[in-house]
């Protein structure tokens, strides 16, 4: 996270006494990453955040993978997934490997009676359609089509829908999810040349402090297990905190495309990084402006990545037959481009309208057998 950000009341020192209404003491929790080196928020507690009364039998969410090694292009309806009332049931696996989880998610409107923490990973999520606020332990922010979400790992959170029309696209990443280096000075301010910056970036708003004991439930996963504990304590019982380490959203629809004379590449659409894949924003711009450029992306071979490219709104001119909530893969190792005739239908173009999310990742991606149903098997072939 770029910036120091706090909620709440807070001491003037850290590690020191600071006292509720009643002469007890508030109880300091630590909230990093990476050991003591990484990002972290001190959050200060009504009660212990420890306490808890029971756990259940964990049970499996790992995907089941339905092609290991992969070296074929997928197009996949992503509109196809079901709507699901539970908001952690509804996540459907496509595509994973050890660094990252690529899922999508229809939940309906309804708010669970339990908490959520992903231990394992950073999540991004991506709301296509919908609108709410996440509330979370570090505060709740109002999202609305178009937000990315990001969430570090260890928050505990839920999600509170307007309606039943939500689409979400979400990216479970096991390294952490950082504003791009080349974006920042060596202080860590976003710089003039960076397609979005701080103004842009919504940091939570309000605080909910409950002073509540009784049986609250956390479903905390961790390597493809759901963990459910009951703590007698409400987890949102934060009176302050302060720090780097907290949800935060930033829109699409914010971020300022880089253009040039002729055709520039996919970094120029970076939004987010981590170390072993990149998250880009393919959004309305103009064109390139040189007189004889073809707008159309060149060909170019994944030699390196495998390219997953989520469609979101818009004409999307380097695809036939391409449609809203779509997903295509694209894996390291053979080359891929527009398809036919879109080279030619891009000449004399002045912008375009598309919205598009795209993950590059670093290693080969695994399929699962979700991913295959929602897939016609013929995209491969359609540049013939």
């Amino acid at each position: 996270m770029p910036r120091y950000h706090t909620l709440g009341n807070i001491p003037h020192k850290r590690h020191t006494v600071f006292r509720k209404k009643d002469g007890n003491i508030h109880y300091e929790e630590l909230f990093g990453t990476i050991g003591f080196e990484g990002m972290s928020s001190l959050m200060y507690h009504l009660h212990r955040p420890t306490q808890v009364k029971s756990i259940k039998p964990a049970y499996s969410v790992e995907p089941e993978i339905a092609v290991e090694k992969n070296l074929k292009a997928y197009l996949m309806k992503g509109f196809d997934v079901p709507k699901v009332k539970d908001h952690l049931e509804s996540r459907i696996s496509l595509m994973l490997n050890n660094d990252l989880n690529i899922s999508l998610s229809s939940p309906l409107n309804l708010e669970e009676k339990y908490f959520y923490k992903n231990t394992d990973g950073d999540e991004v999520i991506f709301v296509h359609r919908g609108s709410g606020i996440l509330r979370s332990v570090l505060g709740n922010l109002k999202f609305s089509a178009g937000d990315y979400l990001v969430i570090p790992r260890g928050v505990i959170y839920t999600m509170k829908f307007d309606s039943n029309d939500n689409k979400l696209f979400i990216v479970e990443s096991y390294t952490p999810v950082y504003t791009p280096k080349r974006y920042r000075n060596h202080f860590g301010q976003m710089l003039e040349n960076s397609p979005y910056c701080e103004r842009d970036i919504r940091v939570p708003d309000h605080l909910e402090t409950h002073d509540e004991l009784g049986d609250f439930i956390i479903k905390i996963k961790k390597e493809h297990m759901i963990h459910e504990y009951t703590y007698a304590s409400h987890p949102f019982d934060v009176a302050g905190f302060d720090g780097y380490n907290y949800p935060y959203a930033f829109s699409i629809h914010d971020f300022e495309p880089i253009t040039g004379r002729v055709h520039q590449p996919p970094p120029v659409h970076q939004t987010f990084e981590t170390s072993r894949f990149v998250i880009c924003s393919f959004c309305p711009r103009m064109y390139d402006y040189h007189p004889e450029s073809i707008p159309a992306p060149y060909s170019h071979s994944n030699i390196d990545s495998d390219e997953v490219l989520y469609y979101v709104a818009g004409d999307f001119m380097s695809r036939n037959h391409v449609d809203e909530g779509y997903i295509s893969l694209h894996p390291a190792g053979i080359p891929h481009g527009p398809h036919p005739g879109a080279a030619e239908r891009s000449i004399g173009k002045k912008s375009t309208d598309e919205l598009a999310v795209m993950v590059d990742t670093f290693a080969p991606l695994k399929l699962t057998k979700s991913a295959i149903a929602l897939s016609d098997g013929k995209y491969h072939k359609s540049w013939l």
